[in-house]
């Protein structure tokens, strides 16, 4: 894709950039919410425009507590449980669905949806699916998705398999077959976004400028890239998270994608070599900029240029990556929010960092995916081939 290309097909307002990105992640939340619950997305009680309403809305809350009373009632009864437990039984629902962070239900339930989906023309029952429905789903999809995909494609259907109660069809001897001789035809090596290693994160902080929205930029970038953070966890993170002192920047990371019971962990930002690229200068430059206090650290700019009590969203960090590669003469393309991450990871390899001190700085608890990056960073370090004297 030729930059002109990209510049079309990225150009997006970027006093709007923001703001369109909230709205359609709350859209997506709606949906999601809607599938889960059973409960259309316009689902609301329908009052009366009259002086009667609130009487109307009254006698419909003692309706629908009777109703509850009625329900917790016969559960307890199928159940076999005091009438006084079967109210916990929604309880329970809801500490079940947040076992799972918000994008894998989103991914769950768009999965789970495209298979029923398919089954349906064809007569196949989704739930539960027998062994041969889903190899014959595996083998039909196999030529327009990738291995990863189809892979999430069977863990969701594992997953609502066991949380049904059903026996799981994934572990079945046809699936198991069809899948592997996918995966061996089609290989599982993934191509992941480019790394925005040290040289092109100064291209991009170089474009940035004193505006609002180019020092929350330059703040998020920079800050994302020295504590090689995910996207969720830079917007999740709250003002009283990030600390100043003698050394640098001491961030709390409260809760992530491997630690969802929010053990957290503490990550040290130390000062940059340079003013320009320094995260612990370019933030202390956001906080006195944003005059932010407390709630959220980063946060939604409107077109006016006015600073929004709103969270970025994460996918709000892959198009500031993105708009800024674009403005730094990159193909936008290649990079995302994970750019940010992977590229510390492989800077520091290229620098010579250890794997120990690496994998501390990001987070990774598996050597085998971290090693991904280092061993990138690493192809042309102490390389055997530069030795021999061709």
């Amino acid at each position: 894709m030729s930059l002109l290309l990209a510049s079309e097909q990225f150009k997006l307002n970027t006093e709007h950039s923001d703001f369109l990105l909230q709205q359609n992640e709350r859209v997506e939340e709606n949906v999601v919410a809607s599938r889960a619950n059973s409960i259309p997305l316009n689902g609301s009680a329908n009052f009366d425009d009259n002086a009667d309403g609130h009487e109307v809305s009254q006698q419909q809350d003692q309706q629908h507590g009777q109703q509850d009373v009625g329900q917790h009632e016969q559960q307890a009864e199928a159940l076999n449980l005091p009438v006084s437990l079967a109210g916990y039984r929604d309880q329970a629902t809801d500490y079940a669905r947040q076992a799972k962070s918000k994008n894998t239900r989103r991914a769950y339930a768009s999965d789970w949806d495209d298979f029923a989906r398919w089954c349906q023309p064809y007569g196949f029952v989704p739930l539960p699916a027998r062994p041969e429905t889903v190899a014959l789903y595996l083998t039909a999809l196999a030529d327009a998705l990738k291995p990863s995909t189809l892979g999430r494609r069977l863990a969701t259907i594992s997953q609502v398999h066991q949380a049904a109660g059903h026996e799981t069809p994934t572990t079945a001897a046809p699936v198991r077959l069809v899948w592997a001789g996918i995966r061996r035809a089609k290989g599982t090596g993934q191509q992941g976004k480019a790394p925005a290693v040290t040289a092109e994160m100064r291209r991009m902080v170089d474009t940035l400028d004193d505006r609002l929205i180019g020092v929350r930029d330059r703040a998020l970038l920079l800050l994302g890239f020295a504590g090689a953070f995910r996207r969720s966890e830079l917007v999740g993170l709250d003002v009283k998270d990030v600390q100043a002192g003698y050394d640098g920047l001491t961030v709390t990371i409260r809760k992530s994608k491997t630690d969802q019971e929010g053990q957290g962990r503490k990550v040290g930002i130390p000062y940059g070599s340079h003013p320009h690229t320094c995260s612990v200068r370019a933030m202390a430059a956001w906080r006195e900029k944003s005059v932010l206090t407390e709630g959220a650290l980063f946060r939604a700019i409107n077109r006016h240029g006015t600073l929004q009590p709103g969270r970025l969203s994460d996918r709000a960090v892959a198009l500031i990556v993105k708009r800024a590669a674009l403005a730094a003469g990159l193909d936008p393309a290649r990079y995302a929010g994970h750019s940010l991450r992977a590229g510390l990871a492989t800077s520091a390899a290229q620098a010579g960092v250890s794997e120990r001190s690496i994998m501390a700085q990001t987070g990774h608890k598996s050597v085998t995916v971290a090693r991904r990056y280092i061993r990138d960073g690493s192809l042309f370090r102490d390389n055997a081939a530069a030795q021999v004297g061709l």
